[in-house]
């Protein structure tokens, strides 16, 4: 008799050459991930392969029930590190019956964007360092915290290694593994300051394909931490007090920045940036305003600081950068429940087509 774990594990290949579409969509707060699976014919290699598919809009608060038709238009394949195989995950983005792309569809003007030819011939670069937190399912309490208690300090927690100081390392190592599977240029991992507080870092990744695969990024850990019975968070300030919040610092370059001469061009960019502090900080997340105190590694929300190698900083430009005259910088105000379609294009039109 099999077991259930025999039957998850089954190999499709060995019987059918039919595989398995797992289409993966934003729901309507903008931040929770939705799926269903469908069976295709055989091997799909590129998103224009696919058919589009629909699903029940009024179930996510993306339709009206008299009219609950959204259409989801495959944008981006990975291969799905779950069913093995030939299986596939598909990334996808929201329209109406219409055409057009709903609310809450924000990939659609981050492609157009993308596609500007000034910013094609930029070629921008991103690294994203998505921070999140594990928590204990039925209280909502960090992994590892004592009930109704708290930890030591911060201190001991970052980069630590032991059973009193990393809590959920199978999940974030599992996580590490699955994402290489699915094709995602994850780089890094990182236990963080807050214990049961973790980063995952994603890029170099060109463009629109940085917010594709932090999404898809996220729907993996979610579907780990399911299995572990752990509740993700992705709050940018889940413990009040004194312990540090979650961020998802973007680090970013452009073809003249990553060139001789460099360092003037990422001036030029921070200022513009600076200029344009208020509209950004409106688009880089919901509740930021707990977490950009000033304090734990933050600029305060409402002042626009850059600095060499600062931390407490909005941009922060590194060392190696400025004694090279060229390089990246990384913008620290994005919260870990930004956007990065949002996020990644409004950089990008900024420091590339904003003219001001």
């Amino acid at each position: 008799m099999s077991l259930l774990s025999d039957l998850i594990n089954l190999d499709l290949s060995e019987t059918t050459e039919k595989i398995i579409a797992e289409y993966i969509w934003i729901g309507g707060s903008g931040l929770d991930l939705r799926s269903k699976a469908r069976t295709l014919p055989g091997p799909v290699t590129d998103p224009s392969q696919l058919p589009k598919w629909n699903y029940d809009g009024s179930s996510t608060g993306q339709a009206p029930g008299e009219d609950s038709e959204v259409i989801i238009y495959p944008q981006a394949i990975f291969k799905d590190p779950f069913r093995r195989g030939n299986n596939i995950f598909v990334m996808c983005d929201a329209y109406t019956p219409a055409g057009e792309p709903i609310p809450t569809n924000k990939r659609h003007a981050a492609a157009k964007v993308f596609s500007h030819p000034d910013v094609v011939a930029e070629v921008p670069w991103y690294g994203i360092e998505q921070e999140y937190t594990l928590l204990q399912k039925d209280i909502n309490w960090p992994l590892g915290w004592p009930v109704g208690g708290f930890p030591g300090p911060q201190g001991p927690y970052y980069c630590g290694a032991g059973a009193d100081k990393a809590f959920g390392r199978d999940i974030v190592d599992s996580h590490y593994k699955a994402c290489l599977y699915a094709g995602i240029n994850i780089s890094g991992i990182n236990g963080e300051v807050m214990p049961g507080q973790w980063e995952f870092q994603v890029g170099p990744s060109v463009g629109i394909s940085a917010g594709d695969e932090i999404w898809v990024a996220r729907y993996i850990l979610e579907r780990i931490t399911e299995i572990a019975d752990v509740v993700l968070s992705f709050d940018p300030k889940p413990i009040k007090g004194d312990w540090n919040g979650a961020g998802a610092h973007t680090n970013y370059s452009t073809k003249s920045m990553r060139e001789d001469g460099g360092y003037e061009v990422i001036l030029k960019a921070i200022e513009k940036l600076g200029k344009k502090h208020k509209e950004h900080i409106a688009a880089y997340g919901e509740g930021n305003e707990r977490r950009l105190t000033g304090r734990h590694e933050t600029a305060d929300i409402n002042t626009f600081l850059w600095g060499v190698a600062n931390r407490g900083a909005s941009i922060r430009v590194g060392r190696d950068t400025e004694k090279a005259g060229k390089g990246y910088f990384e913008d620290r105000r994005p919260s870990s429940n930004m956007d990065p379609y949002v996020v990644t294009s409004m950089i990008a039109d900024t420091t590339i087509l904003w003219k001001p």
